[in-house]
């Protein structure tokens, strides 16, 4: 396969008109048209965005599939369905449930992603164990009656449950167990800070243990204050915390977005969509977690009125940054891909176009409107 006449955007530069060749499931050449090579498939980007394909390190579910639903149907239903939004990868991400349901839905995760998950389909390349280690002060839309101290023994029944395929935690630092963070570190696991009523220092203090980010930035944590700094304030003045964000305009306003961007800088944000399964689905009642979310428009809710996640597409959380800040094509490459691909530490495979990756591919617009996806090699979704 070969994708011509694209403005294609590498690690640090910008071929203006040039190619991708593709060979099975990865990218063999690069470079500019005046040599272009021949092929047996050709796409003609006409002068649109060649971007790596996005990566998505925090999603529920999608099409009315929620990864607790603990099949291989609910599974595959989201890895279909995430192409169309431009993600070629993500992290399948869990939620607050009993021990048995969490355990149950790992199983279904990593069978999937061991035996099925072909090319053409978003690749799932880990999962993200959101709860139940969380604080019940900072819940949201979680369910209070199954949260767990966070401790190295209670981590250990889900690490060997998922054969080591967890690749973040979210935790509540303030309620661990000594050592917890950097237990988690020593498994080559992300300790991410969320749901959490820690404070300033509580961050701080275990960034040398290894805690290097933070689940959806400044939602369900201690804000910035100025008498009363908290998790936020930690997120804003160190450059070790990536700060995860759902930039969908429901969950954070957009003068935060930019504030947040001018603070942090295109290489401290990972852009995330936290869809939940009513994402591609009309408004009404779905589930999350046992308790019924109210899809209204682009927001969702619990009945106590707290953000239920979000229904938000990745193209459309990209668009919202572009559209908040200032930020460049390139950096929104950084955000939407690349930052996630070394953070999760699949850069050697994944973020960038560089010949011996992955073929995860999108091409967009100006406004990010997906026009071609392509994983791994074979095409996902064409507008």
């Amino acid at each position: 396969m070969l994708i011509t006449n694209g403005k294609i955007y590498l690690d640090e530069t910008i071929i203006e008109n040039g190619y991708i060749h593709i060979k099975d499931d990865k990218i063999i050449s690069v470079g500019d048209m005046k040599y272009v090579p021949k092929a047996d498939e050709v796409i003609d980007a006409k002068g649109q965005n060649v971007l790596p394909g996005f990566i998505d390190q925090h999603i529920h579910g999608a099409n009315g599939a929620d990864n607790m639903d603990a099949t291989q149907e609910a599974v595959s239903t989201i890895a279909r369905f995430l192409p169309k939004e431009g993600t070629t990868s993500y992290l399948a991400t869990t939620m607050t449930q009993s021990v048995e349901n969490i355990n149950k839905a790992l199983h279904e995760i990593v069978k999937y992603a061991d035996n099925d998950n072909p090319a053409g389909e978003a690749e799932i390349i880990g999962i993200h164990l959101e709860g139940p280690f969380i604080s019940k002060k900072r819940i949201g839309a979680q369910n209070p009656a199954y949260v767990q101290v966070p401790t190295k023994k209670a981590f250990d029944i889900f690490w060997k449950e998922s054969n080591g395929f967890i690749k973040i935690i979210t935790y509540a630092p303030e309620e661990s167990e000594a050592g917890f963070t950097s237990y988690l570190r020593e498994h080559n696991v992300i300790p991410s800070a969320g749901h959490t009523d820690a404070y300033y220092d509580e961050i701080v203090n275990e960034i040398p243990h290894g805690l290097c980010n933070l689940t959806h930035f400044h939602n369900a944590m201690t804000p910035h204050h100025h008498r009363d700094a908290g998790a936020v304030t930690a997120g804003f003045t160190h450059p070790a915390l990536k700060a995860e964000m759902i930039v969908d305009g429901i969950h954070l306003a957009p003068s935060v977005v930019n504030a947040t961007f001018q603070i942090k800088g295109a290489d401290n944000i990972i852009l995330i969509t936290d869809a939940m399964r009513a994402k591609g689905l009309e408004d009404g009642e779905y589930d999350l977690g046992g308790q019924t979310v109210i899809k209204k428009g682009k927001e969702c809710r619990i009945a106590s009125g707290s953000l239920a996640g979000s229904v938000a597409e990745m193209d459309f959380c990209v668009r919202n940054m572009q559209d908040f800040t200032t930020a460049t094509m390139a950096e929104l490459v950084k955000m939407s891909s690349s930052n996630a691909a070394k953070h999760l530490q699949v850069f050697d495979r994944k973020g960038s176009l560089t010949a011996g990756k992955d073929a995860d591919i999108v091409i967009v617009n100006d406004d990010i409107e997906v026009l071609t996806t392509i994983c791994r090699g074979k095409i996902a979704y064409q507008a």
